[in-house]
C-alpha cells in the first residue's frame, strides 16, 4: 500500500527543533488548512483542520530555522496512524472527544516571501525557496495558483 498527503496551511505556531539522543535533528510544527464554502442557504461557511508536521535530519533544522508562525508552507508526508490504522484520538479537559491529525513529512516546501529580517538560504536567493525534507522536491512556488496540482 502506499499512501501521499499534500498540505498546504499556516503555522500555528513556531516550530520546535529538538535532537534525538542519537542526535538525529526532528522538528515539530502544526499546520492549520482553511476550507471555505457557500451552503445550500448561500450563506458562507468556514472549517479549519490542524495537521502536527514532524520533520527529520537536515530539513528539520531548515524548517526550524525558516519557517515561523503564520508563514505558509506546503508538506508532502504520510498520515501517522495508531495500530488499527486510525488518527489519534484523546479527551480535552472539558471531556469532549478529539482527533489529532500526525503528519511525517516526506518534504516541505516553503511557500510565499521570506520574513524581511530572515536570512537567505544558503546557496539560494529570493522568497518561495523550497527546502527539501528528505527527498527530491519540484521547483519553488510562489503562490497556491502555481502548484500543479
Amino acid at each position: 500500500m502506499y499512501q501521499n498527503l499534500t498540505i498546504v496551511g499556516n503555522l500555528g505556531q513556531d516550530p520546535e527543533l529538538r535532537y534525538t539522543p542519537q542526535g538525529d535533528a526532528v522538528t515539530n510544527f502544526s499546520l492549520a488548512t482553511n476550507r471555505t464554502w457557500t451552503g445550500a442557504d448561500g450563506e458562507k461557511k468556514s472549517a479549519v483542520t490542524w495537521f502536527r508536521v514532524t520533520v527529520w535530519g537536515k530539513s528539520a533544522e531548515a524548517c526550524n530555522q525558516y519557517l515561523a508562525k503564520g508563514r505558509q508552507a506546503l508538506v508532502v508526508g504520510t498520515l501517522q496512524a495508531d495500530d488499527s490504522g486510525n488518527p489519534r484520538i484523546w479527551t480535552d479537559n472539558s471531556g469532549n472527544p478529539r482527533t489529532s491529525y500526525e503528519v511525517r513529512a516526506q518534504t516541505v516546501q516553503f511557500l510565499g516571501g521570506r520574513e524581511d529580517n530572515a536570512p537567505p538560504h544558503q546557496g539560494q536567493q529570493g522568497p518561495g525557496k523550497q527546502a527539501p525534507a528528505t527527498g527530491p522536491v519540484s521547483g519553488p512556488v510562489d503562490s497556491i495558483d502555481e502548484i500543479p496540482f
